[in-house]
């Protein structure tokens, strides 16, 4: 089981402050039955180190005792427009093989909670732009989105652009809102999401997937990159 989203380089995000805390969530994902991840730590205000990030990415490997790690980044909308979207956009994908096959890179899109659905033709641009680049692009959690509480039908528009969903597994306990389990759930029944992720910031999450995995995912596990 491959965790697509978590934040566990030390020192970088609002995840693992250090190694030691890192390798804690380490144990913790493998407990729940991850064997592999990818690293994703936020580009978004205020964070985003990029050669800091990959400095931490480094140490964990040294760190992780060949356990599989790759990088990659969860990033802010906000936050590409503002570093320059032809500029940026091609260093922040996810480096693995993608869904859509290996001629293609994977690109973890996080969007506003608070935007309002007019917001959502411009999201929808950008989406549009970075499969032009041939990105496979994944909306990260979109459960915690106040316009896709209101109105499910805009995941559907991101479905039907041929994105794809990922829920983030502490909307098993409500999510990082409080707010999420209703959507969540709401979404799997309409058969919109394609993964579940830890999307973990410290090492109790990992139980959060393992909990959402056993009831939402068929056959109790996720799927792969």
């Amino acid at each position: 089981m491959r965790d697509i989203h978590c934040h566990i380089l030390p020192g970088v995000d609002d995840g693992a402050r250090d190694m030691d805390m890192s390798l804690d969530m380490l144990e913790a994902a493998q407990q729940a039955g991850v064997t592999s991840i990818i690293c994703t730590p936020h580009c978004r205000e205020p964070y985003f180190d990029y050669d800091a990030m990959w400095d931490a990415y480094e140490d964990l490997v040294a760190h992780a005792g060949g356990f599989p790690l790759t990088m990659g980044f969860e990033v802010n909308w906000n936050k590409l427009m503002d570093l320059g979207f032809d500029e940026w956009a091609p260093y922040l994908g996810l480096q693995c093989e993608s869904f859509a096959g290996p001629n293609k890179a994977t690109f973890l899109l996080e969007l506003s909670s608070s935007a309002s659905s007019s917001q959502y033709g411009a999201y929808k641009q950008t989406i549009f732009e970075l499969q032009g680049m041939g990105y496979d692009v994944i909306v990260a959690h979109p459960e915690r989105y106040g316009a896709i509480q209101r109105h499910i039908d805009l995941a559907q528009g991101f479905k039907d652009m041929g994105c794809k969903l990922q829920a983030s597994a502490d909307f098993i306990a409500g999510g990082r809102l409080g707010n999420e389990k209703k959507p969540a759930k709401a979404m799997f029944k309409a058969g919109l999401y394609d993964y579940i992720a830890s999307d973990a910031h410290k090492p109790e999450h990992y139980e959060m997937l393992a909990k959402a995995c056993r009831k939402f995912m068929p056959g109790g596990g996720t799927e792969h990159l």
